[in-house]
């Protein structure tokens, strides 16, 4: 009889659950209307702040902002999602640093993508594009209209390795009379880390003269728990659980931001101390206030040091951040 009660209930649930759904679309032409109503968000880092701040630093001294170009910035690991469905890494980086620059106001040129401005030109050599007010009616192309880069940045993610260490923890108890409940846990802790490396190149020399590697680990966890027993002629079966996976691609743009920073204020000739420290002097690490076009790469030499640190650049761990963020995380 029991039996019959707990297919009853099955059945009745499986029933209501396919009244959601049916065949005939609405007066809205939707068979059914999405979940959710999370709004839009921004997408910071732990790093996002201190490239505002670094901004908001040059700007406020009259920091001159060299023209930056972003090149391929590609996935090198080869790694594939493992539950399937394209690689496991962000083809997007060089996305993520245009943004970081952004953030940093570093002025931006575009050369990733030009399919658009280079079908146009050619339009325009053809005399097929117009403009209105504009001469013969057809858009004329002056010669040096196009403002070339000072720098550009290239490189690549190039490791990505899923199980550094892991650890768990399986747990059965129960009585050994049969009908009694029986209980089991499940823990697994593991850790993965994803790295970049990236060139900061001079656009008319060619000459690199930055390049920085960095590393960030990534945690994840599952948790599982269920008990099994015998409730008079039935078989009870209950479990529960969650798995949950520091956002790898989240990683992926930490790194990049952490390295925009770091080229950004270097090109701003701004010293890594005082990035956000606003009522400090800025150190300058040249004469002329920024990276030189001529000893480019003797620039930024004081800063490698604090490149290291892992705090540095960071919301929550560095002071001179949070200095800059008046009072936001007192």
């Amino acid at each position: 009889m029991e039996i019959k009660q707990l297919v009853s209930i099955a059945t009745g649930a499986l029933l209501l659950a396919g009244c959601a759904v049916t065949p005939n679309s609405g007066f809205d032409g939707r068979y059914a209307n999405p979940i959710g109503n999370a709004p839009v968000t921004t997408n910071p880092t732990p790093y996002s702040e201190a490239l505002v701040c670094l901004a908001s630093s040059a700007r406020a001294a009259g920091r001159p902002s060299p023209r930056m170009a972003v090149g391929r910035i590609s996935d090198y690991t080869g790694a594939g999602n493992p539950e399937g469905g394209g690689p496991a890494i962000t083809q997007g980086a060089s996305l993520m640093a245009m943004s970081a620059f952004a953030k940093a106001g570093i002025s931006l040129v575009e050369r990733f993508d030009t399919s658009v401005a280079e079908l146009e030109l050619r339009y325009a050599n053809n005399r097929l594009l117009g403009d209105e007010g504009a001469e013969d009616g057809f858009r004329l192309i002056p010669a040096g209209s196009v403002p070339g880069s000072d720098y550009h940045i290239v490189g690549g993610i190039t490791e990505l390795n899923f199980n550094i260490r892991s650890q768990g923890i399986d747990f059965l108890g129960g009585d050994r009379i049969d009908s009694d409940p029986t209980g089991v846990f499940n823990g697994r802790m593991y850790v993965m880390n994803v790295a970049i490396d990236l060139r900061l190149v001079n656009s008319r020399s060619l000459e690199v003269v930055d390049v920085i590697s960095y590393q960030k680990q990534i945690i994840g966890r599952e948790v599982s728990a269920g008990v099994f027993s015998f409730w008079g002629d039935a078989v009870i079966d209950i479990s529960t659980g969650g798995r949950s996976l520091e956002p790898i691609q989240l990683a992926v743009r930490s790194l990049i931001e952490r390295a925009v920073l770091e080229f950004s204020s270097t090109l701003y000739g701004v010293e890594a101390r005082n990035v956000c420290a606003f009522d400090d002097p800025l150190g300058l690490t040249n004469a002329a206030g920024g990276m030189s076009q001529i000893h480019a790469s003797q620039t930024g030499a004081s800063n490698v040091q604090i490149r290291q640190s892992v705090d540095r650049g960071h919301v929550r761990r560095d002071p001179a951040v949070r200095r800059g963020l008046r009072g936001r995380y007192d």
